[in-house]
């Protein structure tokens, strides 16, 4: 598997792109999980890994959604979104998320990844927006890996999705990504409707017959204004995911991303660690993507650093969660999330001004952390670098 899977990356992605990656991805990406340990024994907290949704808009209707895609569309500016990153990167971060609503709806998006070319970007994205001159200019700037989110089969893709005709434009997104010999991921957020599609390895099979170099399995979170409970999935299932995934690993020459679970095979929440915090279209920051309240913004001071590091509401909400469960503390335990946004008297930072009541409504459920049921990382590689850089961090001890 692991020289398949070499002999892919070697063949495949541009070699510019490739070497764009390794240093910029891989090598700088190791040496900010390295900042990030040392930072953690000066008592300092700034994640090395940023997530920030650059805009609220999106043409798609997902179930599920929890961004403000219905309200009129926000965006973070180019020199927010220059002065953020060139801030992080002072203090060794290389490695950004960039989320939406739709990413490529942002008029600036592909200035903002030209203007660092010693970063690297993520592109979650529904892939639809990826025309043949998106595609040429991404090989050009060289720094960018597009994740396309796919939701299952066509007819469910259109249910899951809002819109018809869902997974032809997607996979013609994805195509020009291939033509272009962009290194390129396909993320499925697993729930109720698309488990049996595309957890399987007919779907993995075929994602490498595309040109696809790594699928990111998420497990469905029901949050947010529409969150349709009964898409989630049940605790087997979960665990049905997790050992997927690590059998898949060991088989296939395509490389599976999933950020709840260490190399022990003990769940973990990326937020609860202090691995990554998010920013919203309005310049929020924010525990997670999915817990919109605030106690500050990017516009309260130069310095991203200093407003992360300082913040009392994120490291409450780190600590308490890691206290509280190795899972999520939204899915498991809304009410606590309650109190502690009641507590540090957080802001609803979401337009429709609904996150408080969407909440209250939320019924506790399972969420990856089920002791008993780890499932242990089976391939060396896997096992060391999550061993080594994605990990607990001491938060759980």
């Amino acid at each position: 598997m692991v020289y398949s899977f070499a002999k892919r990356m070697l063949t495949e992605p541009d070699p510019r792109l490739l070497r764009k990656f390794a240093l910029n991805f891989g090598l700088k990406g190791v040496l900010s999980v390295e900042k990030y340990k040392r930072r953690l024994k000066r008592g300092e907290y700034f994640p090395p890994f940023l997530f920030i949704s650059v805009i609220s808009g999106c043409q798609l209707r997902c179930q599920g959604c929890w961004v403000d895609v219905e309200k009129p569309s926000r965006q973070i500016s180019l020199e927010d979104m220059n002065r953020l990153i060139g801030d992080a990167k002072k203090h060794g971060n290389s490695y950004f998320g960039i989320l939406g609503g739709e990413p490529f709806l942002h008029p600036q998006l592909l200035d903002i990844f030209a203007a660092h070319p010693d970063a690297y970007f993520q592109v979650f994205t529904n892939g639809q927006m990826i025309t043949e001159e998106t595609a040429a200019r991404l090989r050009e700037i060289g720094n960018v890996s597009p994740l396309v989110s796919i939701e299952g089969t066509e007819i469910i893709s259109d249910e899951r999705r809002g819109r018809l005709k869902v997974l032809n434009r997607t996979l013609a997104g994805l195509e020009q990504c291939r033509k272009h010999r962009l290194i390129t991921g396909v993320a499925t957020s697993v729930c109720q409707t698309n488990i049996d599609d595309l957890v399987s390895e007919r779907w993995l099979r075929r994602l490498i017959d595309m040109g696809v170099h790594y699928a990111w399995f998420h497990t469905y979170r029901p949050v947010g204004p529409n969150s349709n409970p009964a898409l989630g999935l049940t605790p087997e299932q979960i665990v049905q995911v997790r050992r997927f995934v690590v059998e898949m690993r060991s088989k296939l020459p395509i490389a599976i991303v999933d950020a709840y679970w260490d190399d022990n095979g003990e769940a973990l929440c990326p937020m609860a660690t202090g691995a990554s915090h998010h920013i919203s279209p309005y310049g929020d920051l924010e525990p997670c993507p999915i817990i919109q309240f605030a106690k500050e913004t990017i516009h309260d001071h130069d310095s991203i650093y200093e407003l992360m590091n300082r913040s009392g509401f994120l490291r409450d909400f780190r600590e308490t969660a890691a206290k509280t469960t190795r899972g999520c503390i939204v899915l498991e335990r809304p009410d606590i999330v309650r109190d502690l946004v009641n507590k540090h008297g957080a802001r609803d930072t979401t337009q429709r001004q609904a996150a408080m009541s969407e909440l209250g409504a939320m019924q506790p459920r399972h969420s990856q952390h089920q002791p008993g049921q780890e499932v242990p990382e089976d391939h060396w590689a896997y096992r060391f670098a999550k061993k080594h850089w994605f990990f607990g961090f001491g938060a759980y001890s």
